[in-house]
């Protein structure tokens, strides 16, 4: 069972513990940490999702990311779902944004990285392959249908700031 911490829309803890699964109260939020990787060199990782996911299996999704722990911090939960479903350890966390929807509060960082390209790892039942693009691969991903609708929303701001997004 995976216990989550509670939180008010502002982000304060609500002091009520979630299980993942159950429903959550109305006015309760629970909070997902979501990391846009970047290496060095500038090239952007994308994560295929396992094909037996519920939504959107088998698309390469932006981002790696998931829902904090109990007692989590926004950056603990930010670095423990990037190494658990990359094996990449961030030189640089920076946070880029927040998004609201229904009963989630997403924090959005991006990762800077100096790893081996060839040494990202892939967890079990959520990444079956992973890919770097360029810059301008990249921005084509994120412009065309293949990027998942709701990462691009919830990224929308930040992509917007890059210029790799039109308003």
């Amino acid at each position: 069972m995976e216990i989550w911490d509670g939180y008010w829309e502002d982000g304060s803890l609500a002091n009520k513990d979630l299980v993942r699964g159950e429903p959550i109260p109305n006015g309760l939020y629970h909070m997902v940490c979501e990391i846009l990787v970047r290496h060095i060199d500038g090239d952007y990782l994308l994560m295929q999702r396992d094909f037996r996911k519920p939504n959107f299996g088998g698309y390469y999704e932006a981002t790696a990311g998931g829902s904090a722990l109990k007692g989590e911090d926004k950056i603990t939960c930010a670095k423990r779902e990037l190494f658990e479903e990359t094996g990449i350890t961030a030189i640089s966390l920076e946070e880029i944004g927040q998004y609201i929807s229904h009963d989630t509060i997403y924090y959005q960082f991006l990762c800077i990285t100096d790893c081996g390209k060839t040494t990202v790892s892939l967890q079990e039942g959520e990444t079956v392959a992973y890919r770097w693009l360029t810059e301008n691969e990249y921005i084509a991903f994120v412009n065309s249908v293949h990027m998942i609708p709701v990462q691009k929303i919830r990224y929308a701001d930040f992509l917007k700031k890059l210029g790799y997004i039109q308003s």
